[in-house]
This record gives C-alpha cells, sequence and structure tokens, in this order.
C-alpha cells in the first residue's frame, strides 16, 4: 500500500483520538479553560519526544513508519507536537538563535492570525 495511504489512516485515527481525549477531559473538568486542547497538546508533545528518540536513535524505523507516526498519527492528533519536536531539534542541534526566532515567530505570527482571520471574517 502506498505511503500516503498509510499516513491518511494514521492521520483519521490521530483525528479521531484528539476529539476522543478533548471531549473527555472536556467533560471531566469542564470548558471554562481549554483544558481538552491542553492535554492533547501535552500528550501530543510527549510523545513526539518518545517516539522520535526510539524511532530515530534507539532503533532504526523505517521512513514509511516514521511519516505514519509524526506526520499521520501525530498529526492528526496535534500539531503543535511539530512545533515542539522541531523547536527541541533545534536546540540540541545548538540553533539557539533560529529555535528562539522559531518560538517568537510561531508564538506572536500565531495569535496575530488568529486576530486577523477573526476581523476579517468579521467583515463578510
Amino acid at each position: 500500500m502506498p505511503r500516503i495511504i498509510w499516513i491518511g489512516l494514521a492521520g483519521f485515527a490521530g483525528t479521531l483520538l484528539r476529539y476522543w481525549l478533548s471531549g473527555a477531559v472536556a467533560k471531566r473538568y469542564g470548558e471554562t479553560f481549554p483544558y481538552g486542547t491542553l492535554a492533547v497538546n501535552a500528550l501530543g508533545c510527549l510523545l513526539a519526544g518518545a517516539l522520535f528518540y526510539l524511532m530515530f536513535e534507539r532503533f532504526l524505523a523505517s521512513p514509511t513508519l516514521r511519516s505514519m507516526v509524526f506526520i499521520g498519527l501525530l498529526g492528526g492528533f496535534t500539531t503543535f507536537s511539530s512545533y515542539g519536536l522541531q523547536t527541541f531539534t533545534l536546540l540540541r542541534d545548538g540553533e539557539i538563535l533560529l529555535a528562539l526566532t522559531y518560538i517568537a515567530a510561531s508564538n506572536v505570527a500565531g495569535l496575530f492570525l488568529v486576530w486577523a482571520g477573526y476581523r476579517l471574517a468579521g467583515l463578510v
């Protein structure tokens, strides 16, 4: 089966896991604070770090399996895990300025673009 199909299936599974976990946490703790999203993002980062170590440093996983896990499963579960993993990789490689630039750009641009999208949609 082509790699893209495997990535899509893993993404589908990650999306369903995100839906289930964020809903379960929100139901348990309420929705006045985004506990469900926070739980998904935190767990996604933990999994990204652990799986990165296991698949790249402990065991050499195939490119297809790595794509399924990181692009599909974790990408469907949370893209915040990609942000965390990419920042970690920059820091690990000694690229401190690039990592700080990425952190600042991602957060400032992300918040600005949420605001801009909100304002633009209000004009429609």
